[in-house]
């Protein structure tokens, strides 16, 4: 794979500041940046988090914001970081990164599994870390009070009450800018729960942050197939005959043990205690692979599996795991205290998983890992605009046209999808986005799946291999 230079050597050859982030598309969101200074974390106009503040603040180019950013040209690889963090010890794998053992289950005692979306593998391990006194508190995403602008956000939960309350996936723009400096007021231990790049910029602060390296003690990472904008929320309420004022909460995926675990499921609780549910399939925008409101930012990221968290948790698609409802979890073990944690639970029956290998786990997120790197080598080779990024890809690429063709449609749809929605709603005209939406999934699908004329047509054409 194409390396990047020493650190030090590319910190020194261009600064950046988080203006230069934000405009270049590759602003995550995160929050990393806003938590030690007088910035805050506001909605831009396609429903994302950026980070606001002063224009001496914002417009500064600066070592300390270049390294810690994690779509910083400048900042450490996630390879750097997990050889750094775990030593070389334990396997490696050129997919799924550093990890002492991996696994595929669900969590057997309690109502874990069936509280989560998957197994119930990351609350089973956060509880744990808590009832033994091994942390004091766990950052990680709740439903928030909608009056206050958000559906969701970071809150840390000090007891097993308030982290069960916080189960369950949820596909919404958050930060960490308060969690954090709540950590860095409080003493104790915490563990963070978080996306890839979540993690990977706490790993960035705590290099130079010595607080936030003493205090946060334990990271989980979540599988990632990329970050959607609060707008999904919206375009789902048309869709099912309301308005995003009147939602009060949203289930992403509810859980019914008759159903196989990838047939998503949404509800959207309303304010005056009704609730609405409808598949994903028969939504416009609900193919998750087609990209509607991916988050720009999510093209240029190579880490699918939290390669940088002490474990990591995904859902296990693969039969028969996918076709099960109660949920499945693959679960990546990095570090040998983590290992140890599940061990105790197979051996006291709590957790019913087994050992797989590197392989199995690639195989269950075979469409991620193939988009984050086969996709993002072929997008790196035609979009050069983004600060000069250097990734863990190798160029140059070589696809079968079809291939090319897919990507090149997800990268479409993810940039057009907000457009089309801040015109729909600045008409306050659904049916404009709507329209098109229906249109371009009809196009993605027939091209991925071969349905109708047109993927008859693409599969004389355009053979898939």
């Amino acid at each position: 794979m194409q390396r990047l230079p020493d650190t030090r050597e590319r910190s020194a050859t261009r600064l950046y500041s988080p203006a230069d982030v934000v405009r270049s598309g590759l602003c995550i969101g995160c929050g990393s940046c806003a938590a030690s200074s007088c910035a805050r974390m506001r909605w831009d106009q396609d429903g994302f988090l950026k980070p606001d503040g002063p224009p001496d603040w914002l417009e500064r180019k600066s070592q300390d914001f270049s390294l810690q950013c994690p779509f910083s040209p400048a900042a450490e690889d996630e390879d750097s970081i997990a050889l750094r963090h775990f030593g070389p010890a334990g396997s490696v794998d050129r997919s799924i990164g550093r990890f002492e053992a991996a696994y595929v289950g669900a969590v057997n005692e309690g109502e874990y599994r069936k509280q989560g979306s998957s197994g119930g593998m990351t609350n089973w391990i956060a509880s744990e870390l808590l009832r033994s006194g091994t942390v004091d508190g766990i950052a990680h995403v709740a439903p928030a009070d909608p009056s206050k602008g958000r559906l969701f956000d970071y809150r840390v939960s000090r007891t097993l009450e308030e982290l069960c309350a916080g189960a369950k996936s949820r596909y919404y723009p958050i930060e960490l800018s308060g969690v954090l400096r709540e950590i860095s007021t409080t003493p104790g231990r915490y563990a963070v729960i978080g996306l890839p790049c979540f993690i990977k910029a706490i790993r960035l602060l705590q290099r130079n942050d010595g607080v936030l390296r003493e205090r946060i003690s334990h990271t989980l990472g979540l599988f990632c197939g990329h970050m959607k904008s609060a707008a999904m929320v919206e375009s789902f309420a048309w869709q099912l005959g309301t308005q995003i004022e009147r939602v009060r909460a949203v289930d992403f995926r509810i859980k019914d043990e008759t159903r196989p675990a990838n047939w998503y499921r949404a509800r959207l609780e309303l304010a005056n205690d009704s609730a609405l549910e409808k598949d994903w399939w028969h939504l416009v925008d609900g193919d998750w692979g087609a990209g509607f409101f991916q988050n720009s930012a999510c093209n240029w990221c190579d880490d699918v599996v939290a390669e940088t968290a002490d474990i990591a948790f995904g859902d296990a698609w693969l039969e028969p795991y996918s076709s099960d409802g109660r949920g499945t979890n693959v679960v990546l073990a990095r570090t040998a205290e983590m290992h140890s944690l599940v061990e105790h639970g197979r051996a006291t029956g709590a957790l019913d998983l087994e050992r797989v290998s590197a392989d199995f786990v690639s195989a269950t997120q075979a469409a991620g890992l193939r988009h984050r790197r086969e996709g993002l080598a072929y997008r790196m080779s035609w979009d050069r605009g983004h600060l000069r990024l250097r990734k863990r890809v190798t160029l140059p690429i070589h696809l079968p046209l079809r291939r090319k063709l897919i990507f090149r449609l997800r990268y479409h749809i993810a940039k057009r999808s907000h457009r089309m929605f801040r015109l729909a709603r600045a008409t306050c005209l659904p049916a404009i986005y709507l329209a098109w939406a229906r249109t371009l999934l009809r196009i993605y699908q027939a091209t991925t799946w071969s349905r109708g004329s047109i993927g008859r047509v693409l599969d004389r054409l355009l053979p898939k291999t």
